[in-house]
């Protein structure tokens, strides 16, 4: 998908309305009962929001057409400097929808009187949400929609020139993550995963190297190798990739952990119809750790990094791993399973051990985890975990600029209680579901080493009408979060 944005001063007069079919007009919250900033057809527009009475609380836009001969279509909303990101990417996507649904080939944006930082934050959100919703996503319908025509998105009325590289940037590795998560299982097993990684790391120039099950043998990976012995094919492995800046070759990596689970069936402790429907998503978190790591490489970030991708199915068959057998992971620590489907801790176990051994200066993973972190925040939420408590205010003010909202949980040590084994070092975990996303923390952390670790429980992966500036129920929630927790917050850094 390539859609260029143009920026320009001025705003479009009523001769230039004529070539123009899609409007977005977004107002500061004072001109809802105040005088309206000049722009065309300004008067016109006026006398239909007050008609309609929309306000600068409404949570949707005025939707009209402009009495030209274009027809131009035009939403209208009013924008408080206070509207929260979530609020304002929300409003974005659908000021978004209403022209989307035309399939325009260009759309225009204009913000008449606003100050500089809510004119930022208002082009940062609509340009996302344009960006989501433009995105062709896959389809197997026999009757193909129609292509998207997006192509443009122009803004008018700048005084200054805006910075949106990290905008798009962002959305394409959002777009990237949606698209993978969207594929079905029978089109996205680990060994085709790993062909459409290998193609981008081509054109991205990224370092590849897939460690297969005999690698990971000889590496003593078994708590990988226990969920991966039960598939027919022998194609699951680890992929990990590395990019390296222009510069800044000299710092600790950056470490990106995904959670691949192409199909989770639960294996022998089989999972119900009604649960395992949508388990093609269970490799979203190596998606989101792929889409960040293509957004961090288009913004050239200054410092390397280490994308590690745990790439596996959870088969049920005569050769699953099954309760009460125990397993060595690749750091020497051994698991007694407890239930076979807390397989994403497992393949995790040993990706973490093995990113750990490249000492990064921050390690980050993203799971579809756990069914617990769901109970305790819904799906607008993605639950969080580190190893630094110094980091919980970043990690909660990074979810709250970038509108992808991550709530943190605690990781006190009285929780290992729960998973302490009369066999082995310790539990996969436990049979009650009682703070299973802490437990879950709990466990990974015994394969960070000392490295600096968030791990992200991605409980928002999937929303039902889809959340903040993305229009689609699967979000790819993540991406828009971790820049903001390294570039703003710094933490990298």
């Amino acid at each position: 998908m390539d859609i260029t944005i143009s920026q320009h001063k001025a705003l479009p007069d009523t001769g230039r309305l004529e070539r123009i079919t899609n409007l977005i007009i977004l107002l500061p919250a004072a001109a809802d009962d105040g005088p309206w900033p000049r722009f065309a057809f300004a008067e016109t527009l006026k006398i239909r929001a007050r008609r309609l009475a929309l306000k600068a609380d409404s949570d949707a836009p005025l939707i009209t057409d402009l009495p030209n001969k274009q027809g131009t279509r035009v939403s209208l909303g009013f924008m408080a400097d206070d509207i929260t990101p979530f609020r304002l990417l929300s409003l974005a996507r659908r000021h978004a929808a209403c022209h989307l649904e035309q399939n325009p080939r260009a759309v225009t944006l204009i913000m008449p009187g606003c100050d500089d930082a809510l004119r930022n934050r208002m082009a940062d959100a609509v340009c996302a949400a344009l960006l989501a919703g433009a995105a062709p996503l896959p389809s197997y319908k026999s009757r193909k929609p129609a292509e998207k025509r997006l192509a443009r998105i122009a803004i008018h009325g700048l005084p200054r020139r805006l910075d949106l590289k990290r905008t798009q940037a962002e959305a394409a590795g959002n777009n990237l993550a949606r698209e993978l998560t969207s594929l079905p299982p029978n089109e996205l097993t680990p060994a085709a995963y790993r062909r459409r990684i290998a193609r981008l790391a081509r054109e991205q120039g990224w370092t590849l190297q897939f460690l297969d099950e005999k690698a990971l043998a000889r590496k003593g990976a078994g708590a990988f190798l226990a969920v991966s012995q039960g598939s027919p094919r022998r194609d699951a492995g680890i992929v990990h990739l590395r990019y390296t800046p222009p510069r800044g070759k000299h710092k600790r990596p950056l470490a990106l952990v995904g959670k691949g689970i192409c199909f989770d069936t639960g294996g022998m402790n089989l999972k119900p119809a009604k649960h395992m429907h949508g388990m093609h998503e269970d490799m979203q978190g190596s998606a989101v750790a792929l889409g960040t790591l293509l957004t961090l490489s288009r913004l050239q970030v200054p410092f390397p990094v280490h994308c590690w991708l745990a790439l596996a199915q959870n088969h049920i068959g005569p050769k699953a791993y099954k309760q009460n057998d125990v397993v060595t992971a690749c750091n020497g620590t051994t698991i007694e399973v407890v239930h076979t489907d807390a397989e994403g801790r497992m393949v995790l176990a040993d990706t973490l051990a093995l990113a750990a051994r490249k000492r990064p200066a921050l390690m980050i993973d993203y799971a579809t985890l756990t069914g617990a972190c769901i109970y305790a925040l819904s799906s607008r939420y993605s639950g969080a975990c580190s190893n630094r408590p110094a980091f919980i205010d970043s990690i909660m003010r990074a979810g709250r600029d970038s509108g992808e909202r991550v709530w943190p949980f605690p990781l006190d040590e009285d929780f290992d209680e729960a998973l302490e084994s009369k066999i082995a070092d310790l539990k996969q975990c436990t049979l009650g579901g009682e703070a299973d996303q802490i437990l879950a923390a709990r466990f990974l952390r015994r394969f960070v080493d000392d490295a600096p670790w968030i791990h992200i429980d991605l409980a928002a992966g999937n929303h039902k009408g889809g959340l903040a500036h993305i229009p689609t129920d699967i979000t790819g929630f993540g991406i828009r979060f971790t820049t903001r927790l390294l570039l703003d917050e710094k933490i990298h850094a």
